[in-house]
Protein backbone atom coordinates (compact mmCIF):
# COMPACT_ATOMS: atom_id res chain seq x y z
CA UNK A 1 0.00 0.00 0.00
CA UNK A 2 1.51 3.33 -1.00
CA UNK A 3 1.73 6.20 1.57
CA UNK A 4 0.91 8.82 -0.80
CA UNK A 5 -2.38 6.88 -1.75
CA UNK A 6 -3.40 6.50 1.84
CA UNK A 7 -1.76 8.98 4.23
CA UNK A 8 -3.92 7.89 7.31
CA UNK A 9 -3.29 3.51 7.04
CA UNK A 10 -0.36 1.94 8.34
CA UNK A 11 1.29 0.72 11.40
CA UNK A 12 3.12 4.33 12.27
CA UNK A 13 -0.47 5.62 12.43
CA UNK A 14 -1.41 2.10 15.06
CA UNK A 15 -3.88 1.55 12.80
CA UNK A 16 -3.55 -2.52 12.27
CA UNK A 17 -6.38 -4.16 10.04
CA UNK A 18 -8.12 -7.68 10.02
CA UNK A 19 -9.60 -7.36 6.54
CA UNK A 20 -11.83 -9.91 5.27
CA UNK A 21 -12.69 -11.30 1.66
CA UNK A 22 -15.53 -13.24 0.13
CA UNK A 23 -14.15 -12.67 -3.48
CA UNK A 24 -11.66 -15.90 -4.96
CA UNK A 25 -11.02 -13.93 -7.95
CA UNK A 26 -10.68 -10.86 -10.24
CA UNK A 27 -13.05 -8.30 -11.01
CA UNK A 28 -12.58 -6.92 -14.35
CA UNK A 29 -12.54 -2.91 -15.44
CA UNK A 30 -15.19 -2.21 -18.04
CA UNK A 31 -13.14 -3.01 -21.60
CA UNK A 32 -14.98 -0.26 -23.39
CA UNK A 33 -12.78 2.02 -20.65
CA UNK A 34 -9.43 0.71 -21.69
CA UNK A 35 -7.74 -1.55 -24.42
CA UNK A 36 -8.77 -5.09 -22.25
CA UNK A 37 -6.96 -7.33 -20.36
CA UNK A 38 -6.85 -5.31 -16.46
CA UNK A 39 -8.57 -6.93 -13.54
CA UNK A 40 -8.39 -5.41 -10.13
CA UNK A 41 -7.61 -7.92 -7.24
CA UNK A 42 -10.82 -8.60 -5.28
CA UNK A 43 -9.66 -11.58 -3.17
CA UNK A 44 -7.40 -8.77 -1.37
CA UNK A 45 -3.59 -11.48 -1.82
CA UNK A 46 -2.60 -10.01 -4.99
CA UNK A 47 0.74 -8.59 -4.37
CA UNK A 48 0.73 -6.19 -7.21
CA UNK A 49 -2.42 -4.13 -5.83
CA UNK A 50 -4.63 -2.78 -6.79
CA UNK A 51 -4.09 -5.12 -9.81
CA UNK A 52 -5.06 -8.68 -9.87
CA UNK A 53 -1.57 -11.29 -9.45
CA UNK A 54 -3.30 -14.38 -9.99
CA UNK A 55 -2.62 -15.06 -6.04
CA UNK A 56 -6.72 -16.05 -5.87
CA UNK A 57 -5.68 -19.16 -7.44
CA UNK A 58 -4.35 -20.15 -3.55
CA UNK A 59 -8.30 -20.38 -2.60
CA UNK A 60 -9.62 -22.47 -5.62
CA UNK A 61 -9.69 -25.82 -2.81
CA UNK A 62 -11.16 -23.74 0.25
CA UNK A 63 -14.22 -25.66 1.80
CA UNK A 64 -17.49 -24.01 1.92
CA UNK A 65 -18.72 -21.98 5.04
CA UNK A 66 -14.81 -22.24 6.61
CA UNK A 67 -12.88 -18.90 7.61
CA UNK A 68 -9.29 -18.60 5.87
CA UNK A 69 -6.58 -16.62 6.90
CA UNK A 70 -3.32 -16.13 5.07
CA UNK A 71 -0.25 -15.10 6.24
CA UNK A 72 2.36 -13.52 3.64
CA UNK A 73 5.21 -14.11 6.42
CA UNK A 74 4.31 -18.02 6.19
CA UNK A 75 5.85 -19.68 3.79
CA UNK A 76 5.40 -23.36 4.63
CA UNK A 77 1.94 -22.99 5.49
CA UNK A 78 0.16 -19.48 4.19
CA UNK A 79 -3.22 -20.03 4.99
CA UNK A 80 -5.01 -21.46 8.24
CA UNK A 81 -8.57 -22.32 9.25
CA UNK A 82 -9.99 -19.92 11.59
CA UNK A 83 -12.92 -20.68 14.07
CA UNK A 84 -13.45 -17.39 13.58
CA UNK A 85 -12.26 -13.40 14.00
CA UNK A 86 -12.10 -12.16 17.56
CA UNK A 87 -12.34 -8.24 17.78
CA UNK A 88 -11.22 -6.09 20.57
CA UNK A 89 -13.83 -3.93 22.70
CA UNK A 90 -13.00 -0.09 22.02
Amino acid sequence: MSPELFPLAGPKNGMAREVTHDATGPTPIDPDDHDGGIYVCACGLSDDKPFCDGSHNATADEEEGVTYKYEDDDDEQPRHAIESIEYADD
